[in-house]
Parts: structure tokens; C-alpha cells; sequence
């Protein structure tokens, strides 16, 4: 029962989460000019890509680790990762913001992005280690206070205030979210029982886990940068305001992604590295099945309601130019259900830790999404950009579905030993 009410507990908080932001996209686009949005939109993309270079990926060798790890060492392991990262936003940061400097964007825009990077890496590690530590429900809500809160009270404030609608202000609440999210982590991780501070930092373990993670990074900069690099894609076939548009579709169909990562993924991945470490195969293969009939339950319903519903909005945010760019939503949403169902095998190969299929499949994914999309621009305009998104996503899907029904051949042999970790 109690576990019920955590996972009951858990989807409530990302459903306000998501409930928040999803209004947010709308208020935004509803209250500020689409080059505004367009604006938000480019730089999250870039602020999400970016964490990736002051990350390293490194969190797929710490989530593994971490579990494995008795609690009285695992303070040590946290601690390394903190220097590295640390190393990592000087060798990082500057190179960013010269790049930056040449985007384009308006100088104050750029004020904003080293204070938000860095809050978003250090509460999205927080998340992380606690999703790892099963502590899905406290991470839940300190997700909410870094995704959901700033996103009602901007909303309050852009709905009352005339002066507040301005993207400036959504900046600073969103630097104060994370500050307040970033100290409630780290107090909750101290209070997680977690030894070994006080011991030196492990450097052996930090250059193994680089090793591991540099070719994770690889593949993930590919499947990411593919979700960067559509809206650049976008300006240049139509214009930033055709962004702003994009970027509010966008918004919609990823919201079934953070439903399914409250619901299925944040529940599931734990369990399947502990299934694996144990040998539990069938059971293992159960909850795989298991997490495909959920994404295709909510997928549907999400989809049929959220198309029902897309009409009604846009003719509330009263801006004819969203409603003519309406054509983009469904193959958004398409994207995100192959992306969403891609990561069933996804996490039991990672579970094996057979990461070499991950990253062919990442790998293979770019070249399917720009000739895919540049194949399609002549049929389906700026369509065509999203629609190279689901040519990628089913290439990993396909790719890592044949790689674990390969593996779970060889876990049906009763020689097949148990994977250790």
C-alpha cells in the first residue's frame, strides 16, 4: 500500500508539474510576441545541449554505481563527481558564451544563461541521484519547485500584471526556482544516510567513469543535438516566428514525456538494474511489457484529448499564426510517443549495460533525421523538420528492440550467467 501511495503521490506532483507548464506555454505564447517565444525557445534548447558538455554524461556511470555502492561510501562517489564538474565549468563555460556571443542573440538574453545552466545541471544531478536512491516522490516535488513553480507564478503574474510580460521576468523566476530547488536537494541528499565525505576524492574512479561516459556523450549529443538542432532547423526554413510556433507544440506533446517519466520510467529503471543484477529475468521481461502497455495507453489518450483540446486553446491564445501552424502538432506528438517507447529497451540493455547498442543506435539516428527531413521539405515544408524527428526515432527504436530481443535469447539458456555489477 505504501508503495501505491508513493507512485500515487509521485504522478500528482509531475501532473501539477505538468499541469504548470503546460499552461505556461500557452500564457507565454498568448502574452508575448512569437519572436519572444521563439527566443525561449532556442535558449532552453541551448541550455539543455550545454548541460551535456558540463555533465559529461557522467550520471550513466554514477546511477549504476551509486546502487551498487553501500551507503557508507557513497558520500565519496557523489563528492568526486562534484570535482569534476567543477573542472568541467571552467574548461566549458567560456567556449559557450563565445559561441553564444556570435548566435545572435540579444546581449541581456545571454546574461541569463550561465546563472540558468548551471542551476539546471546541479538540480537535474540532484534528481538523478535520488530517482537512483528511490526517492522518486522527494525528487518529484523538488521537480516541481524547479519546473512547475516559477511556471504558475509567472503565470499569475503575466495574467494580472501587464508590465510583468516580458521574457526578462521569466528568467529571473526561473533563477530563483532553482536556487530554492538546489538547496532543498542538497539538504536531502545529506539527509539520505550517505557516508564517506570525509574521504579523498577517488580519481581511479572518476577516469573510469569518463571513459564510460565520453562514449555515452557521444551518443547522446547526436539524439540531443537532433532536438537542438530542429528549431535552428526551423528558423532557417521559415523564421523565428514559426519557432515561437514550434516551440509551443513542442511544449504540448513533451508534456506526455514528463507524465511517463513520473509514471512508468522514474518506477522502472531501478528495478530493472536490480532485476538484472539478480537474475530475474522473467520478471524483468514482465515489467518490460508492462511499461510498453502504459506508454500506449497514455500516448492514446493524450494524444486524442490534446488534439481535441489544441483548437480550443489556440483560439484563446487569439493569435491566428499558431492556429495556420497546427500541421506541426501531430508529428511532434508522433515523435515523442517512438521516443517514449524507445526507451523500454532502452533501459533494459542499459540495465545489462550492453551500451554499445545504445550508441550505434543514437549514432545512427542523426543521419536519418537530416536526410529524412531534407528528403521531406519539398512534400511537407516546415513539416518536415518533425518528421525527420520520427524517421530517427524509429530507427532507435527498431535498433534497440532487435538488440535486446537478441539478448533475451541468450537469458533463455539456463547456462546464461547473471550479470554482475
Amino acid at each position: 500500500m505504501a508503495d501505491k501511495a508513493d507512485r500515487l503521490l509521485n504522478i500528482g506532483l509531475r501532473l501539477v508539474t505538468l499541469g504548470a507548464r503546460f499552461l505556461f506555454i500557452f500564457f507565454l505564447a498568448r502574452y508575448l510576441v512569437p519572436d519572444a517565444v521563439g527566443y525561449y525557445g532556442l535558449f532552453t534548447a541551448a541550455v539543455g545541449y550545454a548541460i551535456y558538455f558540463v555533465g559529461l554524461d557522467f550520471y550513466v556511470y554514477v546511477t549504476r554505481e551509486i546502487i551498487a555502492t553501500p551507503a557508507e561510501h557513497r558520500g565519496r562517489l557523489v563528492k568526486s563527481q562534484i570535482l569534476l564538474s567543477s573542472v568541467l565549468y571552467v574548461a566549458t563555460l567560456p567556449v559557450a558564451l563565445l559561441l553564444l556571443e556570435r548566435s545572435g542573440w540579444p546581449n541581456w538574453l545571454m546574461w541569463w544563461f550561465v546563472p540558468i545552466l548551471v542551476l539546471e545541471h546541479v538540480n537535474q544531478e540532484i534528481y538523478r541521484l535520488l530517482i537512483a536512491l528511490s526517492r522518486q516522490t522527494l525528487a518529484s516535488f523538488l521537480l516541481f519547485i524547479r519546473q512547475g513553480s516559477w511556471a504558475i507564478a509567472a503565470v499569475v503574474m503575466m495574467s494580472v500584471l501587464p508590465e510583468s510580460r516580458r521574457l526578462g521576468l521569466v528568467m529571473a523566476l526561473w533563477v530563483g526556482a532553482g536556487i530554492l530547488a538546489a538547496g532543498g536537494g542538497a539538504l536531502a541528499l545529506l539527509r539520505t544516510g550517505m557516508g564517506g565525505w570525509r574521504l579523498s576524492v577517488d580519481r581511479n574512479w572518476i577516469f573510469t567513469g569518463v571513459r564510460v561516459s565520453l562514449t555515452f556523450l557521444i551518443a547522446t549529443l547526436a539524439l540531443r543535438g537532433m532536438q537542438t538542432i530542429d528549431r535552428y532547423w526551423v528558423e532557417s526554413l521559415v523564421g523565428i516566428e514559426v519557432v515561437g510556433a514550434y516551440v509551443l507544440f513542442f511544449g504540448v506533446a513533451s508534456a506526455l514525456m514528463v507524465f511517463l517519466d513520473a509514471g512508468v520510467f522514474a518506477f522502472a529503471y531501478p528495478d530493472l538494474v536490480r532485476q538484472a543484477q539478480a537474475g530475474a529475468y522473467d520478471t524483468m521481461r514482465r515489467r518490460l511489457r508492462q511499461m510498453v502497455a502504459q506508454i500506449l495507453t497514455a500516448g492514446a489518450i493524450f494524444g486524442a484529448s490534446s488534439w481535441l483540446l489544441m483548437p480550443v486553446l489556440l483560439d484563446w491564445i487569439g493569435r491566428p499564426f499558431y492556429r495556420e501552424s497546427l500541421g506541426i502538432y501531430p508529428w511532434l506528438l508522433a515523435a515523442t510517443v517512438l521516443n517514449a517507447l524507445g526507451m523500454v529497451p532502452h533501459y533494459a540493455l542499459y540495465a545489462h549495460r550492453r551500451d554499445r547498442s545504445i550508441i550505434i543506435s543514437h549514432l545512427s539516428s542523426i543521419p536519418a533525421f537530416a536526410v529524412g527531413g531534407w528528403l521531406l521539405v519539398p512534400q511537407l515544408g516546415v513539416a518536415a523538420v518533425p518528421a525527420g524527428l520520427c524517421i530517427a526515432f524509429s530507427v532507435i527504436l527498431i535498433w534497440k528492440s532487435l538488440a535486446w530481443s537478441s539478448l533475451d535469447r541468450d537469458t533463455r539458456q539456463p547456462d546464461y550467467p547473471a550479470v554482475s555489477f
